[in-house]
């Protein structure tokens, strides 16, 4: 059953994925089933076609009666990727950054996004912080986001396309806890919002002036393990001269 659920999340046909897999059409029906148990090569070529989590691919593996092979360790011991982690934030400075898992959990953050985070309230910086509910929650950043409904509406197409894409337990729950918080953006928001803008942009009203900026987001290629498979980079970058001219002063005041 879990292959099939993947299939159709994937919206990929039987003979699409067989051929793809390197099997027969009627094997792939015997298998999704439970007529047929699959071979732990075979999972894993399906599970590449279906482009499975990690995290996901483990239970795929238990199903099929072997041990999951894909360990889960804490982002303290990633080694050499850890340290990888730091190295891109650290590298990003003046800009914000911040790495985060599959439900924007807060993992890491350079000193630049510590600027903008050291003002949350108790409720929502207790650990571990959640990026998306301190950007979006009436008592976090979301009365300084001057397009606060363009911004919002994006972030939640952003938890859909993760929830479809992974299956991640919990995101439900935290999209609706988003779609939840309401309120209208402000009327500037739009007007500073023109067709040819290259990305959505965020745009903030703060006490160090007004910031634009747009993001990027980093992923770690051909993972192995499940909490690296999960790990985000996403770095604002300064969508205008203003913005990074006040970036770049703000680094250069601290000590």
């Amino acid at each position: 059953m879990l292959v099939k659920r993947w299939r159709e999340r994937r919206r990929r046909s039987q003979l699409d994925v067989s051929l793809a897999a390197d099997l027969s059409a009627k094997h792939l029906s015997y298998i999704e089933t439970g007529r047929s148990r699959p071979s732990r090569d075979m999972l894993e070529r399906i599970c590449d076609e279906l482009d499975v989590p990690l995290r996901e691919r483990n239970r795929f593996y238990l199903a099929a009666g072997f041990a999951p092979i894909h360990r889960e360790r804490p982002f303290a011991d990633l080694g050499a990727a850890q340290e990888a982690v730091q190295a891109v934030l650290t590298g990003m400075e003046p800009n914000p950054a911040v790495a985060v898992n599959v439900h924007w959990d807060l993992l890491s953050a350079n000193r630049a996004m510590q600027t903008f985070l050291s003002g949350l309230p108790d409720e929502l910086s207790a650990p571990p912080v959640n990026m998306l509910r301190a950007t979006l929650h009436p008592d976090g950043l979301a009365p300084m986001i001057r397009n606060l409904e363009q911004w919002r509406s994006h972030v939640h197409r952003r938890v859909r396309r993760q929830l479809e894409r992974t299956a991640a337990d919990g995101l439900g729950d935290l999209l609706a806890e988003l779609e939840g918080y309401g309120g209208p953006g402000t009327p500037t928001a739009r007007a500073r919002s023109v067709a040819d803008d290259l990305v959505v942009p965020l745009h903030m009203t703060t006490p160090y002036g007004d910031l634009a900026f747009l993001y990027a987001a980093t992923v770690f290629g051909s993972p192995r393990d499940v909490t690296l498979d999960e790990i985000a980079i996403e770095t604002f970058f300064p969508a205008d001269a203003s913005t990074a001219h006040i970036l770049r002063s703000l680094a250069d005041s601290r000590p």
